[in-house]
């Protein structure tokens, strides 16, 4: 027996499990439909990017900001959760002001936490007399595995958590809002096993066979810490630039006499005075770094992590050579990525009213939503605000324009009354006004026939005669 198994002899009643992965007890009986996946991070690089994620969030200035800028253009002004139907809006505004909920803040951590960790899984817990939901918060550092549809890689079914200090793992069912027929015999099975409750599970940053979400820091997490280096680098170098030492030339001494006098000297205090002879020459001597121009080197360092953003220089403190017109150029590219992220907010926030709902139509559990034939009047909509305020001068300055083009159209027999409205309306959508073209002309239309009836009831008797009309006065 060698060294190393006479150790692992020695020690193996001292060992106790480190890692693990839970197994269905049918995990040998199915596949996956496009196959094993190789795009998943390790547990190891899953967690090391997470604490690393937030520890730059709360040290790097650059990282903070290329989190907390798209969390403010989509939150900043508040969003609201609503629907038609009377008696399911209120079940929404009790669900979004509940103490435990308290959605206008947590929403906030929520949404920084999905840019951080790039997921989120949130527990439900309805009450089974009234179905009022209130939501949980699962840490995705207690997250195992998150097991996806062995029929759909896309879709993921449960979320199992990491063992307790009891040997406890946990296992929620990801809630969809459908029917469990939606899902295969096989599926129905295994999410049957999901015996702990319900949740919510979001990620982001993961193509569509990957299981887990990432942080958006992961590819920028060394350029940012590296700029936050180099600066501190530059710091030092200034302390050092600014530092200076005495030179003291004493002409035609001997080794013996510049020795001793090196023993007795003391370096003058600020403001005070020194004296000497002829023979000492006195002069401060700074070092020469010959560093090269590190405003250029710091601004390609920056630009480049926040290049990777999507973010301007100049929304983190670097003017450069813009100025006001390109600089409202180069914020479309930014203001379309966070739409983008906005599109998945608002996706979120709709599952989870749908699912509020739901429950309070049916507290037993079973979905009160039918894909196929939804009610309109229960479907919610989450509503945020513009994120920028829009230059509206040069479309109030056109609409003027367009109205004249377009009637002399209709006039000329160009175009129809309807394409006319259509005209009008993609203009006036710019200003924030928006309406149905037909509708529109429907209404303009009854508008019309409705005054001509007025018109003509309000004529005098010699005027009906005559053939004409007189207004009501």
């Amino acid at each position: 027996m060698n060294f190393w198994s006479k150790l692992f002899k020695k020690n193996e009643e001292d060992f106790t499990e480190a890692a693990g992965s839970n197994v269905d007890m049918d995990e040998d009986q199915w596949r996956r439909l496009s196959g094993d996946s190789s795009r998943d991070l390790s547990p190891i690089s899953q967690k090391r990017i997470r604490e690393t994620a937030y520890y730059l969030w709360r040290t790097n200035l650059l990282a903070n900001r290329m989190i907390e800028l798209p969390v403010a253009y989509i939150l900043a002004e508040g969003v609201s959760l609503t629907v038609e139907n009377e008696d399911a809006q209120n079940w929404l505004n009790a669900f979004w002001n509940d103490p435990i909920n308290l959605m206008d803040i947590r929403l906030v951590e929520k949404v920084r936490e999905l840019a951080l960790y790039g997921e989120q899984c949130w527990p439900a817990f309805a009450n089974d007399i009234n179905g009022h939901v209130r939501l949980g918060y699962l840490d995705p550092e207690l997250i195992e595995t998150v097991v996806k549809d062995p029929d759909n890689s896309t879709q993921p079914i449960g979320v199992i958590t990491k063992k307790n200090k009891k040997g406890i793992a946990r296992r929620f069912k990801v809630i969809i809002n459908g029917p469990e027929n939606c899902f295969s015999p096989r599926t129905q099975e295994i999410r049957d096993s999901f015996e702990d409750g319900e949740c919510f599970y979001f990620c982001v940053n993961k193509v569509s066979n990957a299981s887990r979400g990432s942080s958006d820091l992961l590819a920028a997490a060394d350029w940012v810490d590296g700029y936050d280096q180099f600066l501190f680098g530059e710091l030092e170098r200034s302390n050092f630039a600014r530092a200076f030492i005495w030179d003291i030339e004493m002409v035609g001494a001997t080794q013996k006499e510049v020795e001793d006098r090196a023993k007795n000297f003391q370096a003058p205090a600020p403001g005070s005075a020194r004296v000497h002879n002829e023979r000492e020459k006195w002069r401060t001597v700074s070092p020469t770094l010959n560093s090269t121009d590190t405003e250029v080197t710091g601004r390609m360092f920056r630009n480049h992590a926040l290049g990777g953003s999507t973010i301007p220089e100049h929304w983190f403190g670097g003017g450069g050579d813009v100025n006001r017109a390109t600089a409202s150029e180069m914020g479309d590219p930014t203001v379309k990525i966070f739409s983008m992220r906005q599109q998945m907010i608002k996706y979120m926030l709709e599952e989870v009213g749908k699912y509020v709902i739901s429950r309070r139509l049916d507290p037993s559990g079973a979905s009160s939503f039918d894909p196929e034939d939804p009610d309109p009047e229960l479907l919610p909509q989450a509503n945020f605000p513009e994120m920028t305020a829009k230059d509206t001068t040069s479309y109030a300055a056109a609409l003027p324009q367009v109205v004249m083009a377009v009637g002399a159209a209709v006039d000329r027999g160009f175009i129809t009354k309807a394409t006319a409205v259509q005209i009008i309306e993609t203009v006036s959508g710019r200003l924030g006004v928006t309406f149905d073209a037909k509708e529109e002309l429907d209404a303009v239309l009854k508008e019309m026939t409705d005054k001509q009836h007025e018109d003509t009831y309000s004529a005098s008797p010699e005027d009906l005669e005559n053939g004409s009309g007189q207004e009501a006065q």
